[in-house]
């Protein structure tokens, strides 16, 4: 029979994890507040239908939100998803959110027999089109196997890392600190180089084939070089997933003062209004500070 999922949230990365929903031959649904995205879903061959009537129905669930506040809606909130699941159904969470509200979402869904996979996500949203992301999966056995037609179409390496829903989160929590850092460092390190008379295109062509290179510096300059800032990943998710590396970190008692300094300039692009744009925008703080002209005109 075919697996019926449901996808909330189709932004960028949502939508591109439909996408390889839907060429792997599974019946999605798709969801979100924002009626262009449910449009251009549809149009690309989604489901639609009243979350009441389309939850019964349902072998997964797949939320691709913004932050934590989003996910508790989705399964609890006022229309909540949770309660009209059948037992046994699947709720699988892709947004990065702390590990300890992971714990308490998988606490509640299991009290209605509803099975929570915590399996945040790496790639970017040409990965997700392409169903070849990596997911950083924790959750009971029970979960990972109603969760199984989803995890197939939308990734090429799933990472078990346990039984238990938190591990998933606490990794991918690693994964941005380490992605954060390189992206604001990709941006310092090019508005160094225009101050040395290096174009950001020289920039890339040099330091893309040199041990300075990382996967963010290849994936996010380019953006920078053609003056293009459609988001692809948007600026505004790195104050949140910062923020969640630092609270978590503090609860330990480690200092992260790298991620510290690499979320003040997160901070500094938001009140600059760039939050809506892609995240290699984060250059223009730089920029501006410096004097420098980037390959858009901008300043």
């Amino acid at each position: 029979m075919t697996q019926s999922v449901a996808v909330f949230g189709l932004g960028s990365m949502g939508f591109g994890m439909a996408q390889s929903c839907l060429r792997a031959g599974l019946r999605v649904y798709g969801f979100d507040v924002v009626a262009a995205n449910v449009d251009r879903f549809r149009a690309a061959g989604g489901a639609t239908g009243a979350l009441d009537t389309v939850a019964p129905t349902l072998d997964a669930s797949l939320l691709v939100v913004l932050n934590a506040e989003q996910v508790e809606a989705v399964l609890f909130g006022a229309d909540g998803l949770v309660p009209h699941l059948a037992p046994g159904a699947v709720v699988m969470v892709s947004a990065t959110v702390p590990p300890e509200f992971t714990r308490e979402m998988a606490r509640r869904t299991a009290a209605e027999g509803v099975h929570y996979l915590d399996a945040p996500v790496s790639g970017g949203s040409v990965k997700a089109a392409e169903g070849a992301l990596g997911i950083m999966a924790s959750g009971t056995p029970a979960a990972f196997g109603a969760a199984e037609p989803v995890l197939a179409a939308t990734a090429a390496t799933v990472f078990r890392l346990g039984d238990a829903a938190g591990a998933g989160s606490a990794m991918k929590a690693v994964n941005q600190l380490l992605a954060g850092v390189h992206i604001a460092t990709m941006a310092e390190a090019m508005a160094f180089g225009l101050t040395q008379d290096i174009a950001p295109a020289t920039f890339l062509e040099v330091i893309s084939q040199c041990a300075g290179t990382s996967w963010m510096l290849e994936n996010r300059a380019p953006h920078v070089v053609a003056g293009d800032y459609t988001p692809h990943s948007q600026m505004r998710i790195w104050p949140k997933d910062l923020g969640i590396v630092l609270a978590s970190a503090k609860a330990t008692g480690l200092e992260t003062p790298i991620a510290e300094a690499a979320l003040a300039r997160y901070q500094e692009a938001m009140a600059m209004g760039l939050g809506p744009e892609d995240d290699a925008a984060v250059v223009k703080v730089y920029a501006r500070d410096a004097g420098l002209t980037l390959p858009d005109g901008s300043t």
